[in-house]
């Protein structure tokens, strides 16, 4: 019996019914996801209004058909806002996680692969120093020293988020550097570099995508703090930090200004978390064996 090329390849009872039945909030993280990135691309073609009109004529309106998420103090259209408040969050996720990951990968990279006193020096001393100060704290302190802006914002929190993705890729490099097959490579003399690139590398991307996917729920979670207390993106852009911040005052009377980004900060936040969950899930073999996937 002859068996094509697809057959082999396909994984048994795998089907796109099976995957929403096995895993659905892994379905919805991943809906979510794609919504907010549709928000955030197209933002000046989905935006009814320019988010930084004011109206002053039309202040605190609740939601209606011109304004479907209501009006702030200023006659600002909410829905707009929120639209363009993606743009930003997303922007600061991807560019966090990215850096971190970077300064993570190198830092404990070699702290792994050569230990002695480069693992003593990353690990112990420079490692220990940032994790003894709380990252958010570490953040404030660097946007309020170079002062607000997108740019400080990611770079303070890189700086506050780079320490875990280290220690995670040092364990991880310390355990595959003893494996039989980086012994051979060696043998054979090859580099450090490629033993590390082309033999270490790949086999802990795993834990990696994992921590960045749950990481980018924390960086969307930390510019809206940092941006909630005044030390974000400055006005007039629009972030759902600071739109919190701004309807403060208006938290009774005007509930609808709180509402719509508290909700967006929360549903970003919960698809990061649902597709980091599912991503360890389906990359552990067996919790996937056991969950049939």
């Amino acid at each position: 019996m002859q068996t094509s090329i697809a057959d082999a390849g396909a994984v048994p009872g795998w089907s796109i019914a099976g995957v929403v039945r096995r895993q659905p909030l892994a379905v919805l993280g991943v809906t979510l996801l794609l919504l907010f990135v549709v928000c955030a691309v197209f933002a000046p073609w989905l935006a009814p209004q320019d988010p930084a009109q004011l109206d002053l004529t039309g202040r605190l309106m609740g939601p209606s058909a011109g304004h479907w998420f209501g009006t702030d103090e200023l006659g600002r259209d909410i829905l707009s806002r929120t639209l363009f408040g993606a743009r930003i969050s997303l922007i600061v996720a991807v560019s966090v996680v990215g850096l971190s990951l970077i300064v993570g990968l190198v830092a404990g990279g070699l702290a792994g692969f050569y230990g002695g006193w480069t693992d003593t020096v990353m690990n112990v001393y420079v490692t220990n120093a940032f994790m003894a100060l709380p990252g958010i704290l570490l953040a404030i302190a660097f946007v309020a020293f170079m002062g607000p802006g997108l740019g400080n914002v990611i770079l303070a929190l890189a700086i506050s988020g780079w320490v875990g993705y280290a220690r995670l890729v040092r364990a991880q490099v310390m355990a595959v550097k003893e494996k039989e097959f980086v012994e051979a490579a060696r043998a054979l003399g090859a580099s450090d570099l490629r033993v590390m690139g082309r033999h270490i590398l790949p086999n802990i991307l795993q834990p990696l995508i994992v921590q960045a996917a749950i990481g980018m729920a924390g960086a969307v979670l930390a510019e809206a703090t940092l941006s909630f207390l005044g030390l974000g993106v400055p006005p007039p852009a629009a972030s759902w930090g600071s739109m919190l911040n701004d309807a403060r005052s208006h938290l009774f009377d005007s509930p609808h200004l709180v509402f719509f980004p508290a909700m967006a900060v929360m549903l970003c936040v919960l698809a990061f978390n649902f597709i980091g969950d599912a991503l360890r899930d389906w990359m552990d073999p067996r919790t996937r064996m056991s969950a049939g996937l």
